[in-house]
């Protein structure tokens, strides 16, 4: 062993330095991996904090989700014939019965100029010969050079030009051996708004007659292809017009695209509660809960011969999570249970009943029933449906967080105490109010870096005290060394004079 260039061999004394340093040393480590096994404790709360974390906003997702009528409520629609159009619904639609005829299909506008005999041959009899048209208001016009003026270059140009409202391409709609390639024009929006108009090409070898279809919507040119329509239906006696074949805003909730179009035909469809996704819905919730509940359980038990459940054993964020979660859930104003004649304003009475360990269990039958009593009334238990006022309170007090409204809705008010546990928020004089686990987090990095520090100077302290042990056997090294050799000469003179 060595130390600021002193080498210990142990020769001198016989004895085994290296050893007898490394024992002192491992003595003197004590204390260090005290500090160290206290920072990895620390290490593996803050990790055991972020995974309760990530619960926590599992569980204020789903929250959010069942705090609003389209997240908690889901429709299913039947058409009593298909093949005219598809439907669905979400959380926003309403219960009831419609019809439907569809008049007229949406149309894309699409133009074709007049063949020619070569897709590949220039058209144009000299510099700056051009084709103009305007789609939606919007006017394009492609000068061409006379040496790059065929029908490739041509839809090349208008593509890169007009590539948002129009697409060009080239179509040969005769024989391989008589061909009569054709520059079409669609137009990339349907409906009336994307009609392609005042075509113009001053190309010699490139016409087209541009005459718009009339009033109607019929095609008065040849050229025209296709008229670009819109789609009109009658929905529940009102006729409705759009420029595409979806009609998602004509029903609250309801999203409804047309897929064939016959004036004499009117079909029904109806519109009813998904109880399944709805229950699918609630399921979510309580496993989302429940999840939580499951951590905070196993971080709370302490077992005579395993010891702590769990990191966070006798923390505060343990009980800090559990009231605030309960209390958003179970803590129902008295007068509201009292004025509650058919029993929708509490978990229990609805079927979703606590267990012995504070999870969550859904009683499928009970739950069905109430839903099949009063979908609406279910769905309020949930659901904040006047919105959230809490009369202008400050941010910095408990009152922030009250809904003064008359309902406020379980899964609104759970959302609200879960932000409140994990955000920050300022106080009084531009100071900060950490929330539950910005608090808890601060406190296990501050632990953190204490000890990192202590670390810090106790390795400092054990290098100069290694050195220092090291210096100092090797001075009795050279002692003991002087020693035996003095005794070594004083044995051989004593030998000598006998």
């Amino acid at each position: 062993m060595s130390g600021n260039g002193i080498s210990i061999s142990g020769l001198g004394s016989g004895l085994d330095t290296n050893s007898i340093i490394a024992q002192l040393m491992k003595l003197e480590r004590l204390p260090l991996e005290q500090i160290e096994a206290k920072k990895k404790t620390e290490q593996e709360k803050l990790s055991a904090l972020g995974t309760l974390k990530g619960y926590v906003k599992d569980l204020q997702k789903q929250a959010q989700e069942l705090g609003k009528r389209s997240g908690f409520l889901s429709f299913k629609v039947e058409a009593s014939e298909e093949g005219v159009a598809s439907f669905s619904a979400s959380g926003a639609a309403q219960a009831g019965t419609h019809s439907l005829t569809v008049l007229q299909l949406a149309t894309i506008d699409r133009w074709t100029f007049d063949g020619v005999t070569s897709k590949t041959d220039d058209l144009a009899a000299g510099e700056g010969e051009e084709i103009s048209f305007d789609v939606g208001g919007t006017n394009y016009s492609i000068t061409l050079q006379q040496a790059s003026s065929s029908l490739e270059d041509i839809a090349s140009e208008i593509n890169e030009l007009a590539g948002e409202d129009v697409t060009a391409s080239v179509v040969n709609t005769g024989t391989e051996n008589a061909p009569s390639f054709k520059l079409v024009l669609t137009a990339v929006e349907s409906g009336e708004e994307g009609r392609i108009s005042n075509i113009v090409s001053t190309v010699g070898g490139l016409t087209i007659d541009g005459t718009l279809p009339d009033g109607s919507g019929v095609a008065q040119s040849t050229n025209n292809i296709t008229v670009g329509n819109n789609a009109l239906a009658e929905i529940d006696g009102l006729q409705v017009e759009r420029t595409t074949n979806e009609f998602n805003d004509v029903l609250a909730g309801i999203s409804i695209n047309v897929q064939s179009a016959d004036p004499d035909n009117t079909i029904q469809f109806s519109v009813e509660a998904d109880t399944e996704a709805v229950s699918a819905n609630v399921k979510k919730f309580v496993d989302t809960y429940n999840k939580v509940i499951g951590f905070l359980n196993e971080h709370s038990t302490y077992d005579k011969e395993k010891g702590p459940g769990g990191e966070l054993f006798g923390d505060s964020v343990l009980r800090g999570v559990r009231q605030s979660i309960r209390s958003a859930l179970f803590n129902v104003d008295i007068d509201t249970v009292m004025d509650d004649a058919e029993g929708f304003s509490t978990l229990g009475l609805v079927g979703i009943e606590t267990q012995s360990d504070g999870t969550l269990l859904i009683d499928k039958t009970v739950f069905e029933e109430k839903m099949a009593d009063n979908l609406d009334a279910l769905a309020d238990l949930f659901i904040d449906s006047d919105g959230f006022d809490n009369d202008g309170a400050l941010e910095n007090t408990p009152e922030f967080f009250e809904d003064t409204t008359t309902d406020s809705g379980l899964a609104a008010s759970l959302e609200r105490a879960i932000s409140r546990m994990l955000g920050s928020f300022t106080g009084p004089e531009g100071t900060t109010l950490k929330g539950l686990f910005e608090s808890r987090t601060d406190t296990f990095n501050s632990n953190v870096k204490r000890f990192d520090k202590q670390i810090e100077d106790k390795e400092f302290y054990l290098d100069q005290y290694e050195k220092n042990l090291v210096k100092r056997f090797a001075s009795l090294e050279q002692i003991i060394g002087g020693l035996n050799a003095q005794g070594a000469a004083l044995q051989s003179s004593l030998l000598q004079m006998m």
